[in-house]
């Protein structure tokens, strides 16, 4: 089982109940800033949670092998399928750009996320006055470097799904609305490389709900070193 946590005192609640061997759950610490890439198996399951509250968690991912197979997850094919709702419910699919499902929301309780926003880039924080600030595109790219990515660009042309972003129909609000504690959990339903960013978006003053990412862990099957 794969688990992303934000850097904060674990909920009340036991954060993951369906791992009864917590040997056989692998963590990931990604700082707040970063990111982070890691190998699944179809048929096995994973977390996003958010432990602070008000994080966003950018989520991207390709079919294996990667970069050969082309397909990745699409938002496009997969808002197409959910017939222009979003975000999906449970039991929904997220749909690759191959129109075949790649993993299905087994869990969720925050219940808001995007798949419309782009991920943001250093050309993005360039023409906002603050060249060198950290991106979910160069998160991303960094993280999938072990596994031949080259360039932030190539993760800037995959739209990432959003998770606990509150920004439905292109409308700016507090960024964030997750709580302590909540999470999203998905069934792999295709081998897949999934790269996450704990997103290091902090500058509109119009959001001041809005935490800077601090630190997550990821419990994953194969991370490349």
């Amino acid at each position: 089982m794969t688990i992303i946590k934000s850097n904060s005192s674990p909920p009340s609640a036991p954060v993951n109940p369906t791992c009864k061997d917590t040997s056989s759950c692998k963590t990931h610490t990604v700082a707040g800033g970063h990111g982070h890439a890691f190998e699944v198996k179809k048929g096995t399951s994973f977390r996003i949670i958010d432990l602070h509250g008000l994080q966003i968690v950018d989520m991207m991912a390709w079919v294996l092998p990667y970069p050969s197979s082309l397909e990745h997850l699409s938002m496009a094919y997969t808002r197409y399928h959910l017939n222009g709702t979003a975000p999906p419910a449970v039991g929904d699919h997220l749909v690759t750009n191959k129109s075949e499902a790649i993993f299905k929301l087994t869990h969720d309780d925050c219940h808001t996320h995007d798949m419309t926003f782009m991920a943001c880039n250093p050309a993005f924080y360039a023409e906002k006055g603050v060249p060198g600030h950290r991106s979910c595109a160069q998160n991303i790219a960094e993280a999938m470097k072990p596994w031949g990515m080259r360039s932030y660009l190539e993760a800037a042309s995959v739209d990432p799904f959003n998770v606990f972003q509150n920004t439905p129909d292109m409308t700016l609000k507090d960024l964030g609305c997750s709580r302590a504690g909540d999470f999203v959990e998905f069934e792999v339903l295709k081998d897949a490389v999934v790269a996450v960013s704990s997103c290091p978006y902090d500058v509109v003053s119009a959001n001041p709900g809005l935490f800077p990412c601090k630190v997550a862990e990821v419990s994953g099957d194969q991370s490349r070193k």
